[in-house]
């Protein structure tokens, strides 16, 4: 399967039957609002629970710029969620310096890549918690 606009597709139409089991692990649909566009876009990330909390990486790879996604939700941290059939709004925000380390290792066990794109680049991959909206 595509990890792109195909993923998304197939795993809106299908509620995550297709698409939020990927590659060993697990996918969501973050959906964000453009900081300059204003339009939506929406992107497959690998999460974990935490809590009653979901985590993602802003890792793109290890390249040395921030991934879209996170510039945009830093501008505009409401955010919609899909993790299955589950649709949500969201507060997205980067775990703090005294959270992070737990929260790595969390990711880090479903995805051990992280590692490797953390020695890639110099700029610290953030973590975004993203809390359900009352």
């Amino acid at each position: 399967m595509l990890y792109g606009k195909e993923h998304v597709q197939k795993y809106q139409e299908t509620d995550g039957v297709e698409g939020h089991e990927w590659n060993n692990t697990t996918t969501l649909l973050l959906t964000t609002k453009g900081r300059k566009s204003g339009k939506s876009y929406t992107t497959p990330l690998i999460y974990q629970r935490f809590g009653d909390a979901y985590l993602v990486v802003a890792s793109k790879g290890g390249d040395a710029d921030h991934p879209e996604w996170y510039k945009n939700l830093v501008t505009n941290p409401d955010v919609e969620v899909q993790v299955k059939g589950d649709r949500f709004k969201a507060r997205a925000r980067t775990a703090g310096e005294a959270e992070k380390p737990e929260m790595w290792r969390v990711m880090t066990a479903t995805w051990p890549a992280y590692d490797e794109y953390q020695q890639k680049t110099q700029r610290p991959i953030p973590v975004v918690v993203l809390e359900r909206a009352e």
